[in-house]
């Protein structure tokens, strides 16, 4: 059994960390402290070609799979920027899978070619405030009109709104009290984002302060029938296509944070004296990051061989849902011990480990929480009852 990375994967990975070289800390602490989206670098991954890696050719893409994808978001996410270069071109990766699977041939054409070329910028609309994780509770309606339908509801940590000029949308059509299934009489969309319409307001927060995270609020919207992405009443079956690929990129941008983390703390521990001796040479200091490590790597091979699965067509919904828990614990461990490697210099922004420190806790709360991962594994591969 080879698990090593071919030699078309070590490319991908060198040609992305050079293209990720070129931003460094002082830009990210800019566009951290300033709350600018980093589009320079979005810009530069477009122009690289990165964006569509999992897209068809025939629109820009590369056609690669899930593992091409994961080696790729993991060099994003280890270099300098951390989780908010990773959430600055995520959605590019797997959001749009609807469309490529369901979409038209004119949608896909209309869809896929700017968001490729990066002319278009793309949110995700399906979380809202009182569902939360219950996706069936959705209240967001799109109502039937003449040409198209009238949307209102409200979503919530819309990430990119405030800069996307789509949206991919998910809205009830079909009350739940009225579908023989609460995943039925759901629809998706992917349309216009008309800011003098809908109101995004962005929502202070902890980290990643560079990639805005928004509560929107949609009051009587005209969607055309157009953008409405295959069948009306289909639309939760249609982003579950989107759901491991979701957790193995999350998943793999965990590990990169950390093992970011880990080289700043590593970097140092080998550098900083105290009482006349390298603290790297304390076992105090050593042990941690070295089980830091231990942990990164065993999630990284976990979430690698949740991907192979994806692309070779075997199911892998545990594996994707352990990767992702996986890596959003050793990543939040690896983050915090960088800062307490680093000691009251750690509580500064000069070596930047207190920023990855506040993004590394997200991935541990999202897209999923660890609770119903457990959940979900408990269920599907250890046979007991269902819990919620």
């Amino acid at each position: 059994m080879d698990i090593s990375l071919s030699d078309d994967q070590e490319a991908i990975r060198d040609s992305v960390r050079k293209v990720c070289d070129r931003f460094g800390d002082e830009y990210w602490s800019v566009c951290e402290d300033e709350k600018k989206f980093p589009f320079e670098f979005h810009k530069a991954m477009a122009d690289a070609g990165w964006l569509g890696i999992t897209m068809p050719e025939e629109f820009g893409g590369a056609n690669l799979g899930v593992t091409e994808a994961a080696i790729m978001m993991h060099e994003v996410s280890a270099s300098a920027g951390g989780y908010s270069a990773a959430s600055t071109i995520h959605l590019n990766i797997f959001g749009p899978h609807a469309v490529v699977v369901h979409g038209t041939a004119e949608q896909k054409e209309r869809m896929l070619k700017p968001l490729i070329a990066g002319t278009d910028r793309a949110c995700f609309g399906v979380t809202e405030p009182d569902a939360g994780l219950d996706t069936t509770s959705i209240k967001t309606f799109a109502t039937k009109v003449p040409g198209g339908y009238r949307v209102t509801g409200r979503k919530i940590w819309t990430s990119s709104g405030q800069v996307a000029n789509k949206i991919l949308l998910l809205t009830r059509t079909t009350p739940k009290e009225q579908c023989k299934k609460p995943t039925d009489g759901m629809t998706l969309f992917y349309t216009d984002l008309d800011k003098s319409q809908v109101e995004v307001r962005r929502i202070p927060k902890m980290g990643r302060n560079a990639v805005d995270s928004n509560a929107t609020f949609i009051d009587d919207y005209f969607v055309p029938d157009e953008d409405r992405i295959g069948e009306e009443g289909k639309g939760f079956h249609y982003i579950l296509h989107s759901l491991n690929p979701e957790r193995i990129l999350v998943g793999i941008e965990a590990v990169g944070l950390g093992r970011g983390a880990l080289a700043r703390a590593a970097k140092y521990a080998s550098e900083r004296k105290v009482f006349g001796r390298y603290i790297g040479q304390n076992q105090g200091i050593q042990h941690p990051l070295a089980e830091n490590w231990t942990y990164l790597e065993s999630a990284y091979w976990m979430i690698m061989r949740a991907a192979h699965l994806y692309d070779t067509g075997k199911p892998c919904g545990a594996e994707a849902n352990a990767g992702k828990f996986l890596g959003g614990r050793a990543a939040f461990e690896a983050c915090t011990r960088a800062v307490m490697t680093h000691g009251g210099m750690g509580y500064s922004t000069e070596y930047q480990v207190e920023r990855l420190f506040r993004e590394s806790i997200l991935m541990r709360i999202a897209p999923i929480t660890e609770q119903l991962i457990l959940s979900f594994i408990a269920e599907k591969v250890l046979d007991l009852p269902k819990s919620y």
